[in-house]
């Protein structure tokens, strides 16, 4: 209808993509693939892990990959 229509074109305008870029976007959004929930679940896991009591708020990326580095070794040590 037409109040819709005029939400979408005016999220199309403001954010400069199509009206069918933003139509895809909310598809995507509301019926997303298995791939998609499996990138949701990562990013997910990935904020959740960048502040925990043993790591405190990190600064950046190199401080993560030093974490998971640190994972990977406690993982390997234990088999």
């Amino acid at each position: 209808d037409a109040e819709r229509f005029a939400r979408v074109d005016g999220e199309a305008k403001r954010s400069g993509r199509s009206v069918a870029s933003v139509i895809r976007e909310a598809i995507d959004f509301r019926f997303p693939d298995d791939g998609d929930r499996r990138r949701m679940a990562a990013a997910e896991t990935l904020l959740s892990s960048s502040e925990t009591p043993e790591s405190g708020s990190l600064e950046g990326p190199a401080e993560l990959k030093e974490l998971y580095e640190q994972s990977l070794v406690r993982k390997y040590e234990a088999t």
